[in-house]
């Protein structure tokens, strides 16, 4: 049996109809770049969010750029952020001229430890940049009350967490920004490269469309140099189809997910948690296991797709050898980069495929 680590054509074959006229429809109105498809998705997105506004940009690692810009912070400045995400996280705070400061993150969450971040808080700190790993959201509620007392901005790296809730609030509506990615193997994914930034602040929703079109709100008419990064109208139509499945995909992967949990029961293998209070989205199905790569070659001979994400802590990669990080200072990010292991999960995974997972996992971390 072959088990892909996701199928986005087995999704496509399910909405194929709506998806085919929605890219039709935007070639005929010719509407490639900006207008109403765009406009329409920002609404919808919004309302999903819960927030009051949402600029489409080209992608995730932009959105947090675009954010982090939208708040004045730059050459002087430091942002916190967690040590095990991908590199998009971290580059957007750097793209800025800041300094990108890591923490370690939760044993359990595998989300930023927010005791961590009090203690590296300085002078300079103007941000703090949690990311809802894997679709399990960090700490806001404990990280809120520390930007307030702190006086420092909160954005949310949402990339991987599309639907996820803290106590019935909506993820992307907890800080003062939002930042989504729309990459084609997020919960929520378009047909190429597309993200979001979302916030219930009408003068940051300005400036962060100001600074995603070259510094305007009208042709011709520059405030100041932005850059170029536009969720275009085809991606736009797409995701607006696609929006409208999003819940019932959501509901599809937790099934899956709690399958997996009580299919790897005392196994030994260990599987995610999801805390009190916490609707986990399961973007990616992550467990951890000793011998982590003689048990991802095993599930390969069995046709089992698997992945890591993610190999490497951030501050361990030769791209911030500068900052003269130790891998020792981040203990369970390190510790977690040797043992996690993404198992497949989609929407369309049928039974049968996660029992088959589960059966040869096991026999797998058994040899």
């Amino acid at each position: 049996m072959k088990v892909p680590l996701i199928d986005l054509k087995a999704q496509y074959e399910t909405i194929r109809k709506e998806i085919d006229q929605a890219i039709k429809s935007v070639i005929l109105d010719s509407a490639f770049v900006g207008g109403k498809y765009l406009k329409k998705f920002e609404r919808e997105f919004a309302r999903f969010c819960r927030t009051r506004y949402c600029i489409g940009v080209g992608n995730g690692t932009d959105a947090l750029y675009i954010a982090l810009r939208s708040l004045g912070i730059g050459k002087g400045d430091e942002v916190i952020t967690v040590a095990n995400s991908f590199i998009g996280t971290s580059e957007a705070i750097t793209m800025t001229g800041a300094k990108v400061v890591f923490v370690d993150c939760d044993p359990e969450t595998y989300t930023i430890d927010v005791e961590k971040v009090k203690s590296v808080i300085s002078p300079h700190t103007k941000a703090i940049i949690p990311v809802h790993l894997y679709g399990h959201p960090a700490d806001m509620i404990a990280l809120k009350k520390l930007a307030q007392e702190k006086g420092l901005y909160l954005i949310e790296d949402a990339c991987q967490a599309h639907g996820a809730e803290i106590k019935g609030k909506s993820v992307g509506s907890l800080g003062d920004l939002a930042c989504f990615s729309f990459y084609p193997a997020k919960n929520l994914g378009a047909y190429g490269d597309g993200g979001a930034i979302v916030t219930n602040n009408k003068d940051l929703a300005i400036k962060c469309r100001k600074i995603s079109d070259h510094g305007r709100l009208k042709k011709y008419e520059h405030e100041f140099e932005g850059i170029n990064s536009r969720l275009d109208g085809i991606q736009s139509a797409i995701l607006s189809v696609k929006l409208k499945y999003l819940e019932k995909w959501t509901e599809k992967r937790r099934s899956i997910a709690h399958l997996y949990n009580g299919l790897l029961k005392d196994s030994g293998v260990i599987t995610p948690k999801e805390k009190n209070g916490i609707r986990h989205v399961y973007h990616l199905y992550v467990v951890r296991v000793k011998n982590r790569d003689a048990v991802q070659a095993r599930l390969t001979k069995k046709g089992i797709t698997t992945g890591i994400h993610y190999p490497t802590a951030l501050p361990n990669l030769p791209a911030y050898r500068y900052l003269g990080y130790s891998s020792r200072d981040f203990p369970i990010a390190t510790a977690l980069s040797k043992e996690i292991l993404s198992l497949p999960i989609y929407p369309e995974m049928r039974k049968e495929k996660v029992e088959y997972v589960c059966h040869h996992l096991k026999k797998a971390v058994r040899t």
